[in-house]
């Protein structure tokens, strides 16, 4: 065994010791959110699963057994975010320790693939006229993300300074979110968007720009749009609000997300290049948006085909 890692055996470096001076090296390097994220993933599922171990027992550990075994209970999406922290804290405690980890290749779970969920235009034309005859702001916010691709917590941070009425357009520039701080400890924080491309510029149509002009008057610049006042509304209570406008209007119980899928198939389906609105949608690339958005049907591909 190489000497350093001797040397780490008789300091005895415990796991848990190991993850938070990753969490602490972290802290410095990425956005708040992010942050807490990181801990909540060490803290909920790795910290007490390795609170005995010491370095030495990870020169040979079997992550794909471990992958085995999260996936029997959890999301591929959420193992996969386990995975990559506990390799992140192995790679940190390489360059830190001057240890090497004899690791074999690692095999991640495959991404569930789900069929996009959109509104169909009956469900559509019912919520918009549904919203429109309610002269309040948490109404008006489900039209505009229809017609906007706002995300909840995009929305749910929007302030009328944000709204250029005389430029016709809409500056995301934050987000609103819960985040983990520690065990059931929570809290609201405002931030900026979950990366560079999420800041964005959204052009508003005629439709959105008369519905915000009618609204503008009753508000103040540092009010937040969906409450009206000082005060926000955070995405978990929005959400609520969201099924129960739907539970009035008649329709089915959705995810707000579904406004956001709804509106950026509205796009493609009246012609929109992928590139502008994967802009639009603040897609941190156009194979994103591609990737989700843009399937040709097989009407398309027999029109094309004929044409041969």
């Amino acid at each position: 065994m190489l000497m350093t890692q001797k040397l780490v055996q008789k300091k005895r470096i415990y796991f848990e010791d190991m993850a938070n001076s990753w969490l602490i090296y972290k802290k410095l390097t990425v956005k708040t959110s992010t942050y807490y994220n990181y801990k909540y993933l060490v803290n909920t599922y790795l910290s007490e699963r390795f609170q005995k171990y010491t370095i030495e027992e990870f020169i040979r550990f079997n992550v794909n057994q471990m992958i085995l075994e999260l996936s029997e209970r959890l999301s591929p999406k959420t193992v996969k975010g386990i995975i990559s922290v506990f390799i992140s804290i192995l790679n940190y405690a390489e360059e830190k320790y001057k240890i090497r980890f004899l690791l074999e290749p690692i095999a991640m779970p495959k991404p569930q693939i789900y069929d996009l969920q959109v509104l169909s235009l009956r469900e559509q034309i019912k919520l918009e006229e549904f919203c429109l005859k309610h002269n309040d702001n948490r109404y008006i916010g489900i039209v505009l993300a229809l017609y906007t691709g706002l995300r909840i917590g995009e929305l749910c941070a929007l302030t009328w300074e944000n709204i250029d009425l005389r430029n016709k357009r809409i500056l995301v520039t934050k987000t609103l979110q819960r985040i983990y701080l520690a065990k059931s400890k929570t809290a609201i924080l405002i931030d900026s968007p979950k990366s560079v491309n999420s800041i964005r510029k959204i052009p508003m149509n005629d439709k959105v720009y008369e519905i915000l002009k009618f609204q503008k008057n009753k508000n103040k610049e540092q009010d937040f749009f969906l409450s009206g006042n000082k005060k926000y509304i955070e995405p978990r209570r929005y959400q609520y609000t969201f099924n129960k406008i739907l539970k009035d209007a008649g329709l089915r119980d959705y995810n707000f997300h579904i406004l956001r899928h709804t509106f950026a198939t509205n796009c493609i389906k009246v012609g929109m290049d992928p590139k502008s609105l994967s802009e639009i949608l603040g897609h941190s690339n156009v194979n994103i948006t591609l990737n989700k958005y843009v399937h040709s049907s097989d009407k398309i591909k027999k029109k094309f085909l004929q044409k041969l």
